[in-house]
């Protein structure tokens, strides 16, 4: 069987809500609060869905995403690494593998979410999928992983936003001498423009995003077509046939993979939109949607825009050592001959990721507060409260923000150490997906396909091969996100990724010895009197086994 039997739910979901019947009057007060009868039954089946899972609708549904992750904007700092070790044909080359790598892992994503459209994600996936033995545990690593990825993810989008700005008045303004700590307080400024977002406008959120979308491709074709019709334009063979290895390194094949953790990380956050699936309607088919159909448009987007700032650039070499901290700067400049001009564009892009840090930060909260509501984070108890008026997790939106301005502090010591949360984010991203995936492998391999709990978006027997590939991905991606970009490594190159995601490991760990492994027993179950915990939930013909402990409880119902 491929449906979810939960014999114990009976007494709770007493019919499918599909087939509930409403009179005139429920429709007119339907209509009369702008619900249709259709929307009021998405709704109805999205709690359905979510109930399997022992899980009640507490946030407000309305998001419609398509999670655009701003990838034209190519705004890192980090996009020095690829023009510094591979050159212009190591990033096209490189871009391919990364865009291929990601469709796949954006594939096997939206299989699981179709499954199981949980906020939590991977943690929520590995909970239900794993085998009994070791599913505590790495469940609650997959969150702690999750957790790490995002909160870097939005101190990573921050300090982008803020680098930006200020190098935006580097490149207007000779006379301005920057500061570490001028960075901080634009870190602070965005920060906060987030938070504003998120909470004061958080009813329009739906809205916002759709806004965003639209000045999303308006920013791509404003960028675009001035860059292609105005700029002066290198020959085919410079763009594509040259290679460099300004890193050092003894093999321009070992320099173009140092190089390549630029393409690789410009496909973090695939998986944004499951981190907000109980905010959606019909979450088991828009979310799958949304992940691979995402990561194909943006992927299309910055391929279009790369090679066309790659044929616009002049002196590479400037580029590469721009004082702005971004070459695409100096190339939007020398491409259409002027600062005013090209500081347009960079205004342009500046602006668009200034306004994807409301995005960033909606899933990074939504994301503590699912694991929050699982006992896997000190102080759950406050981070898991919902505001009962707006129905937004305020507390693990604050708790998002403090996380971050504790953070930026690093950023006033060196800038160095603080560019190293990239590399973070794609680390744990890479690690909690690796976990995930092998489980979702495993699984495949040991149960029989008519007992696996598929939803409507399968892969069918491309599943096993499409899996193993994209794990194979993601360990050679992770596995180069801690290299320096250079062979001669000092303070000012070093790669600080390592310390940072190992010290966010052993807290994890800590926490999980000292603490976690008492209180942390997986997904709990919401629909007792008070909350509680069950020891089977039977998912087609096998069990899916979330908690131990109250079996006998169980049995007496």
């Amino acid at each position: 069987m491929a449906l979810y039997e939960l014999d114990d739910m009976k007494g709770i979901v007493q019919e499918d809500p599909t087939t509930t019947h409403r009179g005139f009057n429920d429709i007119d007060i339907l209509e009369r609060h702008g619900f249709s009868e259709k929307s009021e039954i998405h709704r109805s089946q999205d709690e359905h869905v979510i109930a399997r899972f022992g899980k009640r609708q507490q946030l407000k549904v309305g998001l419609h995403i398509l999670n655009a992750n701003f990838l034209y904007a190519t705004a890192h700092r980090s996009s020095i690494y690829s023009l510094s070790n591979g050159g212009p044909a190591g990033l096209i080359i490189g871009f391919i593998a990364a865009w291929f790598g990601a469709m796949l892992q954006a594939l096997v994503m939206a299989e699981l979410a179709s499954m199981i459209p949980l906020s939590g994600g991977p943690f929520n996936w590995v909970a239900i999928l794993s085998p009994t033995w070791c599913r505590k545990f790495l469940s609650y690593m997959a969150g702690w992983l999750t957790i790490i990825a995002w909160q870097a993810f939005v101190a990573a989008v921050n300090f982008t936003c803020a680098s930006l700005i200020q190098g935006l008045i580097i490149l207007t303004r000779p006379d301005y001498d920057p500061q570490l700590w001028h960075a901080t307080l634009l870190f602070y400024a965005v920060a906060l423009f987030g938070l504003f977002v998120n909470t004061y406008l958080g009813r329009i959120l739906p809205q916002i995003e759709a806004l965003m979308l639209i000045l999303f491709v308006m920013g791509f074709f404003g960028v675009l077509i001035p860059l292609a019709y105005l700029a002066p334009h290198k020959s085919a063979e410079e763009v594509f046939t040259v290679f460099q290895n300004f890193g050092g390194w003894s093999s321009m094949g070992l320099s173009f993979f140092v190089g390549w953790f630029t393409s690789v990380s410009s496909f973090v956050g695939s998986d944004g939109a499951d981190h907000v699936a109980e905010e959606i309607q019909q979450a088991t088919k828009v979310i799958p949607f949304s992940i691979w159909f995402s990561t194909f448009f943006n992927g299309a987007l910055a391929f279009a825009m790369m090679i066309t700032v790659l044929f616009s650039i002049g002196d590479l070499e400037k580029a590469t050592n721009s004082e702005t901290g971004f070459p695409f700067m100096d190339i939007f400049v020398g491409a259409l001959g002027s600062v005013s001009a090209g500081s347009s564009l960079v205004i342009l892009v500046t602006a668009i990721n200034v306004f994807s840090i409301s995005s960033v930060m909606a899933t990074a909260s939504r994301t503590l507060w699912a694991f929050s509501r699982e006992n896997g984070l000190p102080y759950s108890k406050f981070i898991v409260k919902v505001n009962p008026k707006t129905r937004l997790p305020i507390n693990a939106i604050l708790v998002t923000l403090a996380v971050n301005l504790l953070l930026a502090l690093i950023s006033i010591g060196s800038t160095t150490a603080f560019e190293a949360f990239f590399s973070v984010v794609l680390a744990a991203y890479q690690s909690s997906f690796l976990i995930a995936a092998s489980v979702m492998l495993h699984k495949r391999l040991t149960t029989p396909a008519s007992d696996m709990p598929w939803g409507p978006f399968r892969l069918g027997r491309a599943g096993v091969p499409i899996t193993i590939t994209a794990i194979v991905y993601g360990i050679i991606a992770m596995f180069f996100s801690f290299w320096p970009s250079d062979v001669v490594v000092t303070a000012a190159s070093m790669n600080y990724s390592v310390v940072i995601f190992g010290a966010a490991l052993l807290f994890s760990l800590g926490f999980w010895f000292f603490h976690g492994r008492q209180v942390y027993v997986g997904p709990i179950w919401e629909f007792d009197s008070e909350i509680g915990r069950r020891d089977q939930v039977h998912v087609g013909n096998w069990s899916a086994g979330l908690h131990s402990g109250s079996q006998d409880r169980n049995k007496g119902r």
